[in-house]
């Protein structure tokens, strides 16, 4: 019994409590810049707010759209639809920023469905 246990001892690793890591060595000379956000809101009637600013029709609308997807470093898009605005509505917009080719979008203010 006395070799069995000294048999595994011996056997048994070590303990090393050490982790290693590859830590990155450079690190950034300038502090990131905050993102360019472009904020769309969907109002209960469904109308269309750019930054604020009501959008006339659908083709104003994908006129603006297809100006961000075709900048080189595209800004966040965040859509906020109203709690009581027809899916549709919402569904349309972010279709056509799909389509457009619209790569940064996100919806914000989903807080206001749980109920």
């Amino acid at each position: 019994m006395l070799v069995l246990i000294i048999m595994l001892i011996i056997t048994i690793p070590i303990q090393n409590h050490a982790v290693n890591l590859n830590m990155p060595t450079n690190t950034p000379s300038k502090p990131t810049e905050p993102p360019v956000v472009i904020n769309i809101d969907v109002d209960f009637d469904g109308t269309v707010l750019w930054n604020g600013v009501a959008v006339a029709n659908r083709n104003e609308l994908e006129a603006k759209l297809t100006e961000v997807a075709t900048t080189p470093n595209q800004p966040e898009v965040h859509l906020r639809p109203n709690a009581v605005v027809p899916y549709k509505s919402v569904a349309a917009v972010m279709a056509s920023a799909q389509r457009l080719g619209v790569t940064k979008i996100g919806m914000v203010g989903n807080e206001q469905f749980l109920k």
